[in-house]
């Protein structure tokens, strides 16, 4: 028999790990309770203590380097404007460190003598981002704002000596540029000029702040690991891409230890090693984690530990620490599975199908045991983004749905992040289509297979995802039985006008502009010919959220309703997503309750 949903929801996750300053404590985040808190242990697999205990998601927490206290972050309802408070570990004591609820808080680290903290916040201007500095003991307004920006700005640490920042401006997901802040004089001198497009991610301060060591696809396909000159501006590679791009790089400028992760083909492959000179590095044995994704890393205050998080298609999130020099792994966190055994879990088979241009498509696809021929319904469930991944990581929903009898489909339709700068921007602006019909072409894989039945396959997305879903329904009606839309896009005119300031340059850089495309968004958005829409559809939202606002469920609910039969369910208590335990238990039973009355197993 299968479990009930809720049994499901209940598996936990344990992921973002801080070191505390002696190394015998780590903190991570755990959602025992249903949402993400802060919690730490002092040995692998000890029975941890929880620290916050708010309704709340916590959605980050660090360390301070030199004492018993960390920084976490917080936000209400889902609306991403994220406060700052501190946690003393000596008396429990929570303090907020910010409290400007109309503006978001993002943090960049901890200075090196644990004196102050760096963020970047959009108090000033909505549409943009300044940094500031502040001290661990001032509350409220007393930040100092150290410099104004002009657009979206990021802090990515204090150098070694703590007199300057780095300091990220986005200009699209796939296009960035890094800067070093001056902290006495405000001086911004920018690293990296350069023509086209080029990201820039993933930054740590190099030993003794001569350099930035960082991920870049500047000059080519896929992200390298690079030494960025944080006088000249003069990059050096260090580790070439290749055919796949290297996603992250932690650095510990101290001992000269790092770790980087390479993105193949959605799985995480770790090295570890400690720098021999500027851009070469001394491999270490490659550390033994869960087959899956991994990622996080945080250094011990030594440089001889660092600690991840890692997950697989049947292991959910769990935090692992690592020697660096021999390899050997130990788990430090058990989160629960909700009492169900892991045998019980599914894993999935990288698949490729070829789309209507003859490009191969990568996909993940899991088959439920004992999958009946010609006779199994199949979830096709679409990434948002758009420039996302589905990676191999746990997802309870598809476990349970697997565990339902459902086959399950998750492709990387083109704009999909993972294969190379090229793939990303096969679908910018006028070419969006062209990622709807990379579903129509896994549609018809689908087909091929003989568990499939053709006439139960479900669309599912989130966010960009729901657009997918929407735009799938309307452009293939007669592919589909069913359709769930969470948080999606339905018309690209009233998402861009009402998205947050802080992100409509943003998004029109992928998207397209309000000003010199309008009429191209029109003819792309779901709203305007969901008169052609055959499948029942579900649309899910969430009334605080400040990235796709509810407005686009409401129309799409209101206008799919006079050819289709529609369900809503709006929650008032979230965002862009569902994070709260009894949230989840309502969105997903409902779903289940309804696939089940269309499509059924």
């Amino acid at each position: 028999m299968p479990y009930e949903f809720e049994r499901y929801l209940n598996v936990r996750n344990a992921y973002g790990a801080s070191f505390g300053p002696d190394g015998d404590r780590l903190a991570f985040l755990q959602d025992t309770t249903g949402v993400p808190q802060v919690w730490s242990l002092g040995a692998p697999l000890a029975w941890p203590d929880q620290h916050t205990f708010d309704e709340e998601r916590v959605t980050f927490a660090s360390f301070s380097p030199e004492r018993p206290e960390l920084v976490f972050g917080m936000d209400e309802g889902g609306n991403e404007r994220q406060q700052l408070f501190s946690l003393d570990f000596g008396d429990g004591t929570i303090a907020p460190l910010t409290d400007r609820p109309d503006a978001k808080h993002r943090f960049g680290g901890w200075s090196h003598d644990g004196e102050r903290i760096a963020f970047a916040s959009n108090r000033r201007d909505q549409a943009v981002f300044d940094i500031y500095v502040q001290g661990r003991e001032e509350r409220g307004e007393e930040a100092e704002l150290i410099y104004e920006g002009e657009g979206w700005l990021t802090v990515g640490g204090w150098s070694p000596d703590d007199s300057r920042l780095i300091v990220t401006e986005s200009h699209s997901s796939f296009d960035q540029d890094i800067y070093v802040l001056d902290i006495d004089s405000g001086e911004l001198t920018h690293l990296t000029p350069h023509e086209g497009n080029a990201r820039f991610q993933s930054t740590s301060w190099g030993p003794e702040g001569a350099a930035i060591y960082l991920v870049t696809d500047d000059g080519a396909d896929t992200l390298y690991l690079a030494r960025l000159d944080a006088e000249t501006g003069g990059l050096a590679v260090v580790e070439e891409g290749g055919e796949w791009n290297v996603e992250g790089v932690a650095l510990d400028e101290e001992s000269q230890r790092i770790v980087y992760s390479r993105n193949v083909d959605g799985y995480t492959e770790l090295t570890a090693g400690e720098l021999a000179d500027e851009t070469e590095i001394r491999e270490f044995r490659a550390p033994d984690l869960p087959e899956g994704v991994a990622g996080g890393v945080s250094f011990d205050p030594d440089g001889e530990r660092f600690a991840v998080s890692a997950t697989g298609d049947t292991e959910n999130a769990n935090v692992f620490v690592v020697n660096i020099e021999t390899g050997n792994v130990e788990r430090w966190t058990n989160a629960a599975t909700g009492g169900i055994p892991k045998k019980r879990f599914s894993p999935s088979e990288l698949v490729r199908f070829e789309s209507f241009d003859e490009r191969e498509i990568p996909a993940f696809f899991s088959l439920p045991e004992d999958a009946a021929e010609g006779e199994t319904p199949v979830i096709v469930d679409i990434h948002g983004g758009p420039e996302s991944q589905r990676r191999p990581s746990f997802s309870p929903v598809k476990q349970y749905f697997l565990d339902r009898g459902y086959a399950y489909f998750e492709p990387n339709v083109r704009g999909s992040s993972g294969y190379g700068t090229k793939y990303t921007h096969l679908d910018d602006v006028e070419k969006r289509m062209d990622s709807v019909a990379d579903i129509r072409a896994g549609v018809e894989w689908l087909h091929s297979q003989p568990e499939i039945d053709p006439e139960k396959i479900v669309a599912l997305g989130g966010s960009y995802g729901g657009f997918m879903v929407l735009a799938s329904l309307t452009e293939y009606p007669e592919l589909w039985a069913a359709g769930i839309d969470i948080v999606g896009i339905a018309n690209f005119v009233t998402f861009l006008e009402n998205t947050g300031d802080w992100r409509r340059e943003l998004r029109e850089a992928e998207y397209g502009s309000l000003d010199e495309d309008r009429e191209f968004l029109e003819s792309v958005s779901p709203i305007n010919t969901i008169e052609t829409i055959e499948a029942p559809l579900f649309v899910l939202h969430g009334e605080n959220d400040p990235r796709v606002p509810v407005g686009e469920a409401e129309q799409i609910a209101e206008r799919a309703k006079k050819h289709v039969q529609v369900e809503t369910l709006i929650f008032e208590d979230e965002g862009h997503g569902f994070t709260k335990l009894e949230n989840r238990i309502e969105a997903y039973t409902k779903i289940a309750a309804f696939l089940d009355e269309h499509v059924g197993s």
